[in-house]
């Protein structure tokens, strides 16, 4: 359940942003930096609180949960853009580019992942190819001109949140139906 609520406010926070860029793309990009630190920050911390909750939880017989490097690695760059957002106006494109070919390439693995439980239409597919191919446009041509490529990378933000948001919805339903059958031989016990 712990993994669903990261999930899911991580796709709200990349759909926040991708509304923010898509709407004020030639706004002050030092207050959008900063805004998308806090948007990088937030998600960061819950996974960082929710790792050591469970690691104070757990019993000593307990396996120790894996330390989140991702909840790690998003608080250290929120905190980052927050504090020094003229140093990220430069090289903002570069990094939510990279940003979204890691989202497409980690959205083509769940859905490869998902296929072990259920089938998975091909056309669901397209999508996380197009964050990717994105990801990879905004990373070879990202200063074309100032607005544009904010556009591009907001859009492929609300695409890349709608789709994880979508697979976490209708991926999770699925896989519950599915482990929700009772085996008959428990049933005769």
């Amino acid at each position: 359940m712990k993994s669903v609520n990261n999930t899911l406010v991580s796709s709200i926070c990349a759909l926040i942003i991708g509304t923010l860029l898509v709407v004020w793309p030639g706004v002050a990009v030092n207050y959008l930096v900063i805004t998308i630190g806090v948007l990088f920050l937030l998600p960061g911390l819950l996974g960082l609180f929710t790792y050591l909750a469970a690691l104070n939880k757990r019993k000593t017989e307990a396996p120790r949960p894996i330390f989140p490097i991702v909840a790690l690695g998003s608080t250290l760059l929120g905190i980052w853009l927050i504090i020094m957002p003229s140093f990220f106006v430069g090289v903002l494109m570069y990094i939510l580019g990279v940003l979204l070919v890691l989202g497409g390439i980690s959205q083509l693995a769940s859905l490869i992942s998902a296929r072990s439980f259920m089938p998975v239409p091909f056309g669901v597919y397209i999508v996380p190819v197009l964050v990717l191919a994105a990801g990879i446009t905004v990373l070879f041509n990202p200063f074309e001109t100032a607005e544009i490529p904010f556009i591009v990378l907001g859009v492929s933000s609300i695409v890349y949140a709608l789709m994880d948001l979508f697979r976490l919805l209708h991926f999770r339903r699925k896989k519950g139906k599915i482990e929700d059958v009772v085996p008959i031989e428990e049933i005769k016990d």
